[in-house]
């Protein structure tokens, strides 16, 4: 049972529903490594090509991201810092995550992003204490550099996959056991492709690329603005006011 809990963290409180999340531009307001991109890096328009050939097939996930992160040569810490000044909370996501841990609804964030900058932005924004599950990418330093110098850090792949965090694969740990909980994914963008087919809902941010992905694939859906809609839909199918089918029907 040990190794049970080990590959699978969210099962340790027996619950019937979990929610899978991307962090950057789904928990956040703004994606912290398009920021960093867009301010630091080659800029805005590179960018979004690079999210276009993503989404046509011409170029994985992985390459376009690794491309993005070289781009950024200010020092890690400093990088940090100018993140904590800029990336905002998504409004809904506190009450969601207060909600979440009165319920025993495990929230787990499957991220592209690296893990000590989500780190840091969630003691920034939830306070001290949070208890989240983070599997996603890192950071580390270039070979005979320090990690807070000019051009120090690289970003270090969670897999050897064509995405370099493939989502799915945490997922799956738990879709693939006997009466397992319901759940659910929350995502915006093309760092969440790898995770669009492997819950039972799928909430996509409206007007972003994971939309067109969904819509392009024929991926069932919901839409959704910021954490409130979010938040009352699973609350309703939590309570049995409404089932996972009833809300994907629901969609707009």
């Amino acid at each position: 049972m040990a190794s049970l809990s080990n590959e699978t963290p969210a099962l340790a409180t027996n619950p019937k529903f979990i929610f899978f999340t991307d962090f950057d531009g789904t928990v956040t307001t703004a994606d912290s490594n398009d920021f960093m991109t867009d301010n630091l890096g080659f800029g805005v328009e590179k960018r979004r090509q690079g999210n276009k050939d993503v989404l046509s097939g011409k170029l994985h996930f992985r390459d376009s991201f690794q491309e993005m992160m070289d781009s950024v040569a200010t020092p890690y810490d400093e990088c940090t810092e100018i993140l904590l000044q800029n990336i905002k909370l998504d409004p809904g996501f506190k009450e969601f995550y207060d909600w979440s841990r009165e319920n025993n609804v495990p929230i787990v964030i499957l991220s592209g992003g690296m893990t000590p900058i989500i780190r840091a932005l969630l003691d920034k924004l939830l306070g001290p204490g949070w208890d989240i599950q983070i599997v996603s990418n890192d950071v580390r330093p270039r070979e005979g550099k320090s990690i807070n110098e000019k051009g120090g850090w690289r970003i270090e792949f969670h897999d050897d996959s064509i995405h370099g965090h493939d989502k799915s694969i945490e997922i799956r740990k738990y879709s693939s056991l006997p009466n397992r909980p319901t759940m659910f994914y929350a995502g915006d963008g093309v760092s969440d492709l790898s995770a669009a087919k492997e819950t039972d809902l799928l909430f996509a941010k409206a007007d972003k690329d994971l939309v067109t992905y969904c819509e392009n694939e024929k991926v069932p859906f919901v839409t959704f603005k910021d954490w409130t809609s979010i938040s009352q839909t699973v609350k309703d199918i939590a309570a049995g006011k409404m089932t996972v089918q009833d809300a994907a029907k629901g969609r707009i």
